[in-house]
């Protein structure tokens, strides 16, 4: 006879048998990927330009388009007005990874390859052309440098022509040996040439420079007209001597590893975004350097002229120090072939001329 009990049984243990092996074919299927959206790339930007500036905001709407181009895939955030540290600040939190890409003066480019000073070099360059002229001829080698030491050139700019800036008047060398001088912190060398030459340069960040004038701790400091109309240096260094001693480069530079997280096929209109805004940034300073200059006169600025045997003068004085600048602040590679480059410009535009 059938024992009930175990008829009862079965059903059970046929639906047991039945889930294990749902679950073990379940198991063996292979599964259907998860999709996740992919989290946009943030890249940090430090600069010391003000915000709010013509030249922030040339910066930030290159940066907002970076976010368009790239369909949200990478967004740009900008720390501007040095709340990042200075140049040399910038380009050491960038080696750290703390920050992603700075625009940076030729004082923070030079952290990473000093031959950026060679476009630099006090009165050794007339006018726009002969800088980028020598510029053109060795910027591959020097993108080539930077880009082995781990760094990008997106954009190579200027701020413009330096002029010092003074709370007494200075015409001659020895009008500026008299007055405290600012000169970057960190820069060594420079202090020692400025020393040796007679001069009384105070190191200092940039970004305590409004401080160090309120003070007195500072009389006098080199840059460019915009700069000093939009920190509001002439404020407390109301004379500026009419000399234009150099120009004053810079660039916009993003680490390697944060460049090539970039998906490859948007990085070339990324590129071109920021080559752009440097186009239009050039041509900004360029077009407001006499404007500038104008409205700070007209706020008190007193323009100090220099006479062209005044102008000798500073002629005389930065060829004999071109011998302790060579090697010690440029590399001497560098600084003969920038001279080499600038005599080639000169000679042809002679020929030019003559024709």
């Amino acid at each position: 006879m059938n024992d009930p009990r175990r008829a009862r049984t079965r059903p059970t243990r046929f639906l047991l048998a039945a889930l294990v092996a749902v679950a073990a074919l379940a198991a063996a299927w292979p599964a259907a990927p998860v999709v996740e959206a992919q989290a946009p790339i943030l890249i940090r930007m430090a600069t010391l330009v003000p915000d709010g500036s013509s030249w922030y905001l040339i910066l930030k709407e290159a940066a907002d388009k970076w976010k368009q181009v790239s369909g949200g895939r990478v967004t740009v955030r900008l720390f501007p007005g040095g709340v990042a540290g200075d140049d040399p600040d910038v380009v050491r939190k960038m080696r750290l990874g703390t920050l992603s890409a700075g625009l940076l003066t030729s004082v923070g480019v030079a952290e990473i390859d000093k031959s950026v000073y060679a476009m630099g070099i006090p009165l050794m360059y007339d006018s726009y052309d002969e800088v980028y002229w020598v510029h053109e001829k060795m910027r591959p080698k020097l993108e080539a440098s930077l880009e082995a030491k781990g760094f990008v050139v997106l954009n190579w700019a200027d701020g413009g022509w330096v002029n010092f800036f003074t709370t007494k008047p200075v015409a001659l060398p020895d009008d500026l040996r008299r007055l405290k001088l600012f000169t970057w912190a960190g820069d060594a060398e420079s202090v020692e040439v400025w020393r040796s030459a007679g001069f009384n340069p105070v190191p200092l960040p940039s970004t305590e420079i409004a401080t160090a004038l309120q003070t007195g701790l500072v009389e006098a400091l080199g840059v460019p007209p915009q700069v000093a109309v939009i920190s509001q240096f002439f404020n407390h260094a109301k004379y500026m001597t009419d000399l234009r001693w150099q120009l004053l480069q810079g660039a916009t530079i993003i680490t390697k590893a944060a460049w090539e997280k970039i998906p490859a096929d948007v990085r070339p209109e990324l590129l071109k975004v920021f080559q752009e805004a440097g186009a239009r940034l050039q041509k900004e300073i360029r077009e407001a350097e006499a404007k500038d200059v104008e409205a700070m006169k007209k706020r008190g600025l007193t323009v100090v002229p220099v006479s062209a045997a005044q102008r000798a003068q500073w002629q005389k004085l930065t060829e004999s120090i071109y011998p302790r600048i060579r090697g010690k602040i440029v590399p001497a590679e560098a600084f003969d072939e920038a001279m080499r480059h600038r005599d080639e410009f000169r000679r042809q535009r002679g020929a030019a001329a003559g024709k």
